[in-house]
């Protein structure tokens, strides 16, 4: 694979919650977000789509698609990380069910995990597989993966060196977009 270009889904209702295995369907401002992702990546030659299973990435993923002619290939080990009982929770109230473990969790991220959550490392391992395993394919030369934001951060840490403040500086938009050529953040 020659390039790849990460796309963060378009926004649901629970944009600010933690939102990694719960699958909210793309909201209003979703919808007019992906319409300037198709504008954005019009000139783009894209020869195949792989998309996390979650909705707000296929229904992402498929608007692309459906734009150029491709169906997405659907990766479940693309998904989010599982919050467990977190999910769909904000900080508010993950502080007001149990401030001592927030407290440790906020401490301690990435080593422990959120309460019945997937840990990082698994989430992390899982994800670096897939991404590895997508990068080997020598057909197509490029391509895009629709995902989530905890995914591309993985991606821009471990294969293009960023810190951690840079990487979710860098996946902080609904539907934005970095590319990975050659072993390289373009």
């Amino acid at each position: 694979m020659e390039s790849l270009l990460f796309v963060r889904h378009a926004e649901t209702d629970l944009a600010g919650r933690f939102c990694g295995h719960s699958d909210p369907p793309i909201n209003e401002r979703g919808h007019r977000q992906i319409e300037k992702l198709l504008a954005a990546l019009h000139t783009e030659s894209i020869d195949a789509i792989y998309s996390s299973d979650l909705s707000r990435a296929f229904v992402t993923a498929d608007a692309i698609g459906r734009t150029i002619g491709l169906s997405p290939i659907v990766v479940p080990a693309l998904r989010e990380i599982n919050f467990g009982e977190w999910e769909g929770l904000s900080w508010d109230e993950i502080e007001a069910r149990d401030q001592s473990y927030a407290l440790q969790w906020s401490s301690f991220y990435p080593d422990i995990p959120a309460p019945g959550g997937e840990a990082f490392a698994a989430f992390q391992s899982r994800v670096l597989t897939e991404v590895r395993r997508i990068l080997a394919l020598a057909s197509p030369q490029s391509a895009v993966v629709v995902t989530h934001a905890g995914v591309m951060r993985v991606v821009l840490r471990s294969f293009c060196n960023l810190d951690e403040k840079a990487a979710w500086e860098r996946t902080s938009a609904y539907c934005g977009i970095f590319r990975y050529r050659s072993g390289r953040l373009v």
